[in-house]
């Protein structure tokens, strides 16, 4: 069966495309790193970049820290809460194991971003003052899966409690924070 000129013609000039495109990506990256390379050998120590200053610091420190609280939330409503409520963690239920396993991965992970959305808060004076009686609520969710796996099945509570205090602390302080299921496969990359 012929094929039309015009589809040999597009696929031609595709083709030409492509290679053109990855020999010219190829060639400028060894020469980057060499001008790289070169460029920080010529610049005296005393030259380097100050750290940043406290401006610099607390730009989108709001933003940063609803983000980061909005996944914590999310992941903790979706796979700590829910399963707690319907009563997946009571010994003997089905899918226990499996809901163990995954309240245990999203309270690493929300254990992380709230960390991360303390240090964002300190970025800004109004959620450093909400967030400050909040740290060592924090810090008592690193026990919550070994808790969860002996059977304690008020553990969840008490992690529902802080996210709903984090919440109101943003809300006073002017940044509302909005729930965010991250993915599992955001769950396991903390």
């Amino acid at each position: 069966m012929p094929v039309p000129i015009r589809r040999l013609f597009v696929a031609l000039t595709l083709c030409c495309a492509l290679v053109a495109g990855a020999t010219a990506c190829g060639s400028g990256e060894q020469s980057r790193t060499k001008d790289t390379a070169a460029a920080a050998k010529a610049v005296p120590a005393a030259d380097s970049p100050s750290p940043t200053t406290s401006a610099e610091r607390q730009k989108f420190a709001k933003t940063r820290f609803v983000a980061n609280a909005g996944l914590a939330a999310g992941a903790t409503y979706q796979w700590i809460v829910k399963p707690w409520k319907a009563g997946k963690f009571k010994k003997g239920a089905k899918g226990r194991r499996l809901a163990l396993v995954k309240a245990g991965a999203a309270g690493l992970f929300a254990y992380n971003r709230l960390k991360a959305a303390q240090r964002n808060a300190q970025g800004d004076p109004t959620l450093s003052k909400a967030l400050a009686p909040l740290g060592a609520g924090i810090e008592a969710l690193k026990g919550l899966s070994g808790k969860l796996r002996k059977g304690d099945e008020s553990a969840a509570g008490p992690f529902d409690d802080l996210i709903g205090q984090i919440k109101d602390a943003g809300r006073s302080a002017g940044a509302p924070i909005k729930e965010q299921v991250p993915t599992a496969a955001e769950l396991t990359k903390s």
